[in-house]
């Protein structure tokens, strides 16, 4: 019975494991020419917002997230407020959230190929700093 118990929770184990190896979030940022530069904030402080705020800001750069595999929102949002942090920024503007095609994976022999089309998802944000 012991034994059929460490089988049972050594195949949990690795079905976990596995799991969570499918998913990730591959996070980069982009400055913007000519942006003021900032000391780093901390990310909890960072905000997301859907639209552009009415407060005076400037805006500092791009940060750029393409997960891979279905990572949860709050691995997502906590990436984004990450990388808008080491940008000094207050908050990140959501500007695009999409879906789209970015290859194609051709397979079998060179008289019987076939095409699958490869989608990925792009999330951008617009990284600010309040004004005042």
């Amino acid at each position: 019975m012991d034994r059929i118990r460490v089988i049972f929770v050594a195949a949990l184990l690795a079905l976990v494991a596995g799991t969570v190896a499918c998913s990730s979030v591959d996070v980069s940022s982009q400055r913007y020419m000519g942006a003021p530069v900032f000391a780093p904030t901390r990310p909890e402080t960072v905000e997301i917002l859907r639209k552009a705020p009415h407060r005076p800001h400037e805006k500092l750069g791009e940060v750029i997230i393409s997960p891979s595999g279905n990572p949860p929102v709050p691995e997502m949002e906590a990436a984004l407020r990450d990388e808008a942090a080491k940008m000094g920024a207050d908050a990140a503007v959501l500007v695009y959230d999409k879906t789209k095609r970015v290859g194609t994976i051709v397979e079998g022999p060179w008289w019987d190929r076939r095409a699958f089309p490869v989608y990925g998802r792009k999330i951008v944000a617009v990284a600010i700093k309040y004004k005042g």
